[in-house]
């Protein structure tokens, strides 16, 4: 978990939309004569006070009618975590300061209701090679938008519902997105390009990735390849095509670069690894295609970076193919991911002020511990701090990554962990982690 204050994560969708009521006609109208034009009056002039006037009107428009759209989201910007080290007030207990330092952090697994399909398609993802010559923007579009769909997804008799985008990476009706498009979620309606709708069956849906995969009833539809997000470099040029903000702006393209590869990223507990790129993208982009220019699929968007405190543009993180396709043939298979080793905790590190505050030693602190893990079975606590694991001292929460990455379900690991002043050494088991966030 990266502490500083400006690092706020918002998964670009569920953009959520509901029903605003018109506003009540005014008490008094202007009269307008039988001829249809007003009688002119005189204008005054357009003094400081004036312009200044109509600019913040303006602003509070635009405001209130961003409030009215996203109203009751589930997903509005969260800040994560803390705020910058002179705003903050230091309560008198350690656990009151990390309790608010990571309210934003949660480790609960990701409720998706949509029906599931009772036959599982005969289909693999493949990765395909990178072609010889690159397409421009507008041969991409072309060759590319149909194969972008628009994902409603409803809970229960809500009146809102959850907006995002799709890949279509099968012609007989396998759709590609983010799992937390469909979160909450009790059916989703998949809109193609052409405009037909389609209730979706949900084949499988995978948190940690963020992965979803749905079937909808079709045939002969328009693909996009996957191509080996391996291969990128640093300054690749990329294109997004999505449905960001809703309907009006469906299949829009941007494009840009690809600014860092392999940037770890941590949401709501789950730590990823993405590609990060400065194309535009926004809420409601969620799950749909970063290309390359051969026209191939080498990222599913799904993360930007907001900030309570200062203007953030161009950071934006999509899932790369390879591990997109791999989640996808895993959920063709067996409905899940399954063999993938988990630890069973949620850490993040320590500010400096809370170390001086509390005299706490450098190391992860641990907010929270999963019911269902060995960690948890062996007497891990929230508000321990990680020192070590395995005999190496640990900082951030890539570094637990790395070690436990290199590990497989059942194999141990020994934790280094301060508690109250003490240290001590607990070695707990890797469970998989379908038993503990599924």
């Amino acid at each position: 978990m990266n502490s500083n204050w400006y690092h706020s994560q918002n998964w670009y969708a569920p953009l959520v939309s509901e029903e605003v009521a018109a506003p009540a006609a005014p008490e008094k109208q202007e009269s307008i004569p039988e001829d249809g034009q007003k009688k002119k009056k005189r204008r005054k002039g357009m003094t400081p006070g004036r312009i200044a006037g109509l600019i913040i009107l303006l602003l509070l428009v635009i405001a209130g009618s961003s409030l009215a759209f996203r109203q009751n989201s589930a997903d509005l910007p969260i800040t994560l975590p803390g705020l910058p080290e002179e705003k903050t007030e230091m309560p008198d207990s350690m656990e009151d300061f990390f309790k608010q330092y990571y309210e934003a952090v949660e480790s609960d697994s990701v409720e998706v209701n949509v029906p599931r399909t009772e036959e599982r398609p005969d289909f693999t993802l493949t990765l395909q090679p990178a072609l010889e010559e690159e397409l421009t923007l507008q041969e991409l579009y072309e060759q590319c938008a149909p194969a972008i769909v628009s994902i409603s997804g409803y809970e229960g008799d809500n009146v809102g519902y959850n907006w995002g985008s799709g890949v279509v990476i099968g012609e007989n009706g396998l759709i590609l997105t983010n799992t937390h498009v469909l979160e909450d979620c009790d059916r989703a309606v998949v809109t193609l390009d052409d405009g037909r709708e389609f209730e979706a069956e949900l084949i499988g849906a995978d948190a940690i990735s963020d992965i979803a995969l749905l079937k909808i009833d079709a045939k002969g539809l328009k693909t996009a390849p996957l191509g080996e997000s391996a291969n990128l470099r640093v300054g690749d040029r990329v294109a997004a095509i999505g449905n960001p903000l809703g309907e009006d702006f469906r299949n829009t393209l941007t494009d840009g670069i690809i600014s860092a590869i392999e940037r770890g990223m941590t949401y709501h507990g789950r730590s990823m690894t993405l590609l990060q790129t400065n194309t535009a993208i926004n809420e409601g982009n969620s799950g749909g295609a970063l290309f390359n220019l051969y026209g191939q699929v080498i990222g599913i968007t799904n993360m930007k970076m907001m900030s309570s405190y200062s203007s953030i543009e161009g950071i934006g993180f999509a899932i790369p193919s390879v591990t997109a396709c791999n989640v996808v043939n895993a959920l063709l298979k067996d409905g899940e991911v399954k063999g993938r080793p988990a630890i069973g905790i949620t850490v993040g590190s320590i500010p400096q002020n809370a170390k001086d505050k509390y005299e706490l030693p450098d190391g992860l602190y641990v907010s929270e511990v999963s019911e269902g893990s060995d960690a948890k079975e062996k007497g891990v606590q929230a508000g321990d701090i990680i020192l070590a694991v395995n005999g190496t001292e640990v900082r951030t929460t890539e570094d637990i990554l790395n070690i436990k990455n290199e590990l497989q379900v059942g194999d141990t690991m020994t934790l280094s962990i301060w508690r109250d002043g003490e240290t001590m050494d607990i070695t707990i088991a890797l469970v998989d982690t379908n038993d503990i966030y599924s």
